[in-house]
């Protein structure tokens, strides 16, 4: 059987202080993280959460890597996506994306993202 399945969190809103700038990490930001796991299905029709990625793990890793005060998204991003990875060696694909909501820029700009894909 080859069947695959994706398993994520979209619109995941953490309020943290990441930032390059110091008043950025002062003030702190909205970030919106989204994380798309792939991998395939273990065994047709089978009920076990062993057999699956917990969503619920999946946001603790992304609050405790949101936690960390960082200056780049870039390294937010990666340690999410390791941790994943660490735990959940049967994953094919992990995509970890970081959104700052507030960005310290003239203009209208919805959000700055950065993005990682891992791909087994």
């Amino acid at each position: 059987m080859n069947i695959k399945k994706k398993i994520g969190l979209e619109g995941v809103r953490f309020f943290a202080y990441h930032g390059f700038y110091p008043e950025e990490q002062i003030l702190g930001n909205e970030f919106i993280v989204d994380i798309i796991t792939e991998m395939d299905v273990l065994s047709d029709g089978d009920d076990e959460l062993a057999n699956t990625v917990n969503y619920e793990r999946l946001f603790e890793i992304a609050a405790l890597q949101m936690k960390k005060t960082q200056k780049l998204l870039e390294t937010v991003a990666i340690g999410i996506l390791n941790t994943i990875k660490e735990e959940f060696p049967s994953l094919d694909t992990i995509r970890i994306s970081i959104r700052k909501t507030r960005l310290p820029l003239e203009g209208e700009i919805n959000n700055s993202l950065v993005e990682f894909t891992y791909r087994k």
